[in-house]
């Protein structure tokens, strides 16, 4: 039996991370991880090998679509499906070999196999069990079932089973249009499949900016893929080779069915807490099966936290990381802080969507006075030269302080734009600061202080 300061259950992106901060902090660490390779669903099927997937299609769009433009002559390259996989199987492995080394870094040890708590300050890994003055459940999350589908992943496959294909099929169904459908969805409609999205809500993206959300799926729509919105999946019925979902549409009950090689249920996910003991332990959950934690990440039972997906809030592995930082600096003596209305989240589709901070709809429901700046994305200099001028930069502000409250951007590198608000908001900085700042031209990023302009007296080239 060792003994540690800490023990971390998982070794996600929160994990991990919090595994790292509490030995960097001095405390004597281990990392629970029961698969071969560090860095959870993130790292080995999740974040990671699908934004190489992207990243690898969206270079397939870019030679078809644009490379004739800019006087790149020649045949456009074919898809080599099995190298492509083994490119995003060599970008998993640099990633995950990456954390271990940081684990033998920081002197943190990895603790093979599958953890429970049997009792507060005890770790049990297969049949060995671990003294430890402090744990931190950090288990991450599975996708959600879907009544009526049984998934294989083979034919009716999760995120995990889409990210390793046998081959690229010719008709794909996706059942929900939330951000891992939207995202296969993309490579696989790229690859030339015929994509076909059926959605619960009549809106794709459930939480995001209305005017985003409408402009996106016009986006996608030009992109290739199908969408039926207002549709509820009755079932999936497979053959051999092939599947057939039955669904119904809202407005209208009526019955219809669709034909498809695969079928990827993208329905969201929840809290891996499966085997933990936690009933046991007397660890109070949510009603919909998340650990409850106070303000400092600590759970009802002393010495035990629980941080990331396993916990409230939005499932983002950057919100995990955050938290893992948090309670680390909070077992360790010190004040650990997570801002919650500064958490950006993207989509990492072509072009890319990104939001932080409150949305129209929020800002109504509050009773807030707020004004809009907004530039178009076909007034920037650089994204025309690079065939990149849908979409815009939308900035919320109070309209008495012009304090910045929000941001939503639909256009090139969104995801890395997303970020210069988010440090402005975590200073309290007003529009009239955005615009002030000199920004390099030409830049994606000069959109920005466009629409910080637009907040004022208005816009320069627009």
């Amino acid at each position: 039996m060792a003994n540690y300061d800490v023990i971390v259950i998982g070794s996600g992106p929160g994990g991990y991370v919090a595994a790292i901060r509490c030995a960097q902090l001095g405390l004597k660490t281990a990392c629970v991880e029961g698969r071969e390779t560090l860095g959870g669903t993130c790292l080995n099927v999740g974040c990671i090998p699908s934004k190489a997937l992207l990243h690898a299609s969206h270079m397939l769009h870019e030679a078809e679509h644009n490379f004739g433009k800019m006087g790149l002559k020649g045949k456009s390259p074919s898809v080599d499906w099995k190298q492509m996989l083994a490119y995003k199987d060599d970008v998993i492995g640099q990633n995950t070999k990456g954390i271990e080394f940081l684990f033998k870094k920081n002197k943190i040890d990895w603790l093979k196999g599958w953890g429970s708590i049997p009792a507060a300050g005890r770790v049990k890994v297969g049949d060995e069990v671990h003294e430890a003055r402090n744990i931190i459940i950090a288990t991450g999350s599975q996708a959600s079932a879907l009544p009526g589908v049984e998934v294989d992943e083979k034919i009716v496959v999760t995120s995990t089973g889409a990210l390793d294909l046998p081959k690229v099929p010719k008709k794909m169904i996706v059942i929900g249009a939330g951000v891992i459908g939207l995202e296969l969805g993309s490579v696989y409609a790229r690859l030339g499949s015929q994509v076909t999205v059926v959605e619960f809500l009549d809106h794709i993206t459930p939480g995001m900016d209305g005017e985003v959300q409408k402009t996106f799926q016009r986006m996608l729509k030009k992109q290739g893929l199908e969408f039926i919105m207002g549709a509820a999946v009755q079932s999936v019925d497979k053959t051999k080779t092939k599947a057939k979902v039955t669904y119904k549409l809202r407005k209208d009950d009526s019955e219809h069915t669709l034909d498809a090689d695969t079928v990827l249920v993208a329905t969201g996910r929840r809290p891996y807490t499966d085997g933990l003991g936690l009933d046991a332990l007397g660890v109070e959950m949510t009603d919909r099966g998340q650990i409850k934690t106070d303000g400092h990440w600590h759970t009802n039972v002393k010495g035990i936290y629980a941080i990331g997906d396993a916990i409230e809030g939005p499932m983002l592995a950057h919100k995990a990381e955050d938290e893992g930082m948090a309670a680390a600096e909070v077992i360790a003596g010190k004040a650990g802080h997570v801002n919650y209305g500064v958490i950006p989240g993207v989509i990492y589709t072509h072009p890319e969507v990104a939001a932080v901070g409150e949305t129209e709809d929020s800002l109504k429901a509050q009773g807030r006075a707020y004004k809009i700046g907004k530039f178009s994305f076909m007034g920037n200099g650089r994204a025309k030269a690079n065939f990149a001028g849908d979409g815009f930069v939308k900035l919320l502000a109070d309209k008495e302080t012009d304090r910045i409250l929000g941001a939503h951007i639909i256009g090139p590198m969104a995801g890395d734009l997303i970020h210069e608000v988010c440090v402005a908001m975590e200073f309290g900085a007003s529009a009239e600061d955005l615009a002030l700042t000199c920004h390099a031209h030409p830049t994606y990023s000069e959109a920005v202080r466009e629409a910080a302009l637009a907040c004022g007296d208005g816009p320069i080239h627009s």
